[in-house]
């Protein structure tokens, strides 16, 4: 496809329709100081073998996980991904047509989407999930957005708990209009959960939804039990967000805490941390809120010859819909994604995903017991319950051992400094199956001999 530019002339037209007077008006929502005011100072252009050595030569200055001891979680997790799934999401009846308008030519991708959609509804015990969003920080955005929908804008503020994760957080922000006037939040207790005390004091008839992360940022397991029947007082919509959807295999899912919205990162289904993406959102619900829901459902029904089919039950984006009455703009089935992590459920099955958890949670407990040996370090909620990633407190700065450790292949984990400057001397670590005892002895003779 060719890339025709809009003339000069085009660009005038475009703007007297819209009533706007400049390209440059379009953009007076945003903050003078933070506009670019000269053109993007880029490097001369290259000759296809000179880019190509450029490239080769900044992705060397990457480190593969494969090549250093790793314990950074998080939100992104190193999972082993079994070689069937790539093999298989490379078969051509998984990606027939990327937007599947026309049923008849797009079977392969429409059942695809039907199992994910099945597969992630009974992962989290719900009754509907969608065909997936971005990421875990647009799938918070998008939960908040769909409290305040569902009761039709009526109720305008939504409790945001102080254990999610900062940068969902931070996505969230960019997507109000009045973050300051819609978002409560509710800060954590020493024990690393939401304080429920104050988020009691919070609920009022004007709060839409709670949200709050389960496993948290911390990697603490929250009284979802106790925050139901609190949010149920005021008839508050409870929304659980998550970054390990590992953790499911053996802590219960957010619907058996009778949520009304599950959603968050899906990424450890069978996607590689990949220096950061693509990820993949989800997002689930109970059935009454369907129509509220971002995104695609795809469902099953029967041809004239009797023999199944699919085709798109619902769609709410504006491609589809009016632009005002769409529920979102960014709701793409991330179809590869969404096929890759269809495929990795589908080989682990129910049974391998409680093994799979299972080994995730005994390489934690063996990393915390070694850590717990080294004078210097301690757990920061040694009370609460965790899944597979905690926090340490160390008796030198966290961000200081980070830079130290990393120069010699080993990523201790995240420094919790970057969020909160409360926390010089906290990390979160993490393992999951792929953490090796040869990388818990390294990590743990490292900090012995720096602290």
């Amino acid at each position: 496809m060719r890339y025709i530019p809009h003339t000069p002339d085009d660009q005038k037209s475009m703007l007297e329709t819209i009533g706007v007077k400049s390209v440059e008006e379009l953009f007076s929502t945003i903050p003078e100081n933070l506009r670019l005011k000269k053109l993007l100072d880029l490097p001369a252009p290259l000759a296809e073998c000179e880019l190509k050595d450029r490239l080769e030569s900044l992705s060397q200055a990457n480190t593969s996980l494969s090549a250093v001891s790793s314990f950074v979680g998080g939100g992104i997790y190193n999972h082993y991904v079994p070689a069937a799934v790539d093999h298989l999401i490379s078969r051509s009846e998984f990606y027939t047509a990327y937007t599947p308008y026309q049923p008849e030519v797009s079977q392969g991708t429409l059942q695809t989407i039907f199992e994910f959609q099945t597969m992630i509804s009974r992962l989290l015990a719900m009754e509907v999930s969608n065909a997936s969003l971005y990421d875990g920080s647009t799938a918070l955005a998008e939960t908040v957005l769909m409290t305040q929908r569902i009761f039709r804008n009526k109720r305008s503020k939504v409790i945001l708990a102080g254990s999610l994760h900062p940068e969902y957080v931070s996505t969230t922000e960019t997507y109000l209009q009045t973050p300051e006037e819609t978002l409560i939040k509710v800060p954590s207790r020493k024990d690393g959960k939401v304080n429920l005390a104050l988020l009691e004091e919070a609920l009022s008839e004007d709060v839409a939804g709670v949200v709050v992360q389960s496993p948290n940022f911390y990697g603490i397991i929250e009284e979802l039990k106790t925050l139901r029947e609190l949010t149920r007082k005021t008839g508050t919509l409870l929304a659980v967000m998550f970054t390990e959807p590992i953790a499911f295999g053996l802590i219960k899912p957010p619907g058996a805490f009778d949520a009304d919205i599950a959603a968050g990162e899906g990424q450890a289904l069978g996607l590689p941390p990949s220096y950061g993406g693509p990820l993949l959102g989800l997002m689930t619900t109970r059935k009454e809120h369907v129509r509220s829901l971002p995104g695609r459902l795809v469902g099953k029904t029967l041809d004239r010859h009797e023999q199944d089919c699919f085709v798109i039950t619902l769609a709410t984006r504006e491609q589809h819909i009016r632009r005002a009455k769409a529920t979102s703009n960014i709701c793409t089935n991330q179809g590869l994604c969404a096929t890759s992590s269809c495929i990795y459920m589908s080989l682990l099955g129910s049974t391998g995903l409680k093994q799979l958890a299972r080994l995730n949670h005994q390489a934690a407990v063996t990393l915390k017991n070694a850590l717990l040996e080294v004078d210097g370090v301690s757990l920061a909620h040694p009370t609460s319950p965790w899944f597979n990633e905690f926090v340490v407190d160390f008796k030198k700065p966290a961000q200081e051992i980070f830079d130290t450790l990393t120069q010699h292949g080993i990523v201790p984990g995240l420094p919790l400094s970057r969020f909160d400057s409360k926390r010089p001397n906290s990390m979160l670590v993490t393992a999951t199956e792929l953490t090796r005892m040869k990388d818990i002895e390294k990590l743990k003779a490292a900090l012995l001999d720096i602290l």
